[in-house]
């Protein structure tokens, strides 16, 4: 693995328990494209599971799973579940609600291309 194309990528609470109950660590080092990738990307080639992903953090900062990632980022994903103060604190709660506002954009334009198909029939 070429060490100037990898990120240091961390699980914690129930990603980490998971991977750790399927024998696999919970810090890995990952190969990324030298034009980088995004955090959703790196977590579905770890089988991590979407959809408890509340937020990531790169290079300490928290944002939503969509954010860009760079060769030699260190990035983390957190589950849902931080408890409520410290979700304000770190941010996750503004990286949840972005998460969210995505997906819904995502459900709407499936349904506009639904709508749009069904003109046409």
């Amino acid at each position: 693995m070429d060490s100037e194309r990898t990120v240091i990528v961390r699980m914690f609470g129930l990603l980490h328990s998971a991977r750790k109950a399927a024998g696999l660590p919970s810090t890995v080092s990952v190969e990324v494209p030298e034009a980088g990738t995004n955090a959703r990307l790196i977590a579905l080639d770890l089988e991590l599971d979407t959809d408890i992903i509340e937020g990531v953090f790169v290079n300490g900062i928290v944002f939503d799973v969509d954010h860009a990632v760079m060769p030699g980022d260190r990035i983390a994903f957190v589950p849902h579940g931080t408890p409520g103060p410290h979700r304000l604190y770190l941010g996750l709660y503004r990286a949840g609600q972005a998460n969210a506002e995505s997906e819904d954009s995502d459900e709407t334009a499936v349904t506009e291309t639904e709508s749009d198909t069904s003109i046409q029939d």
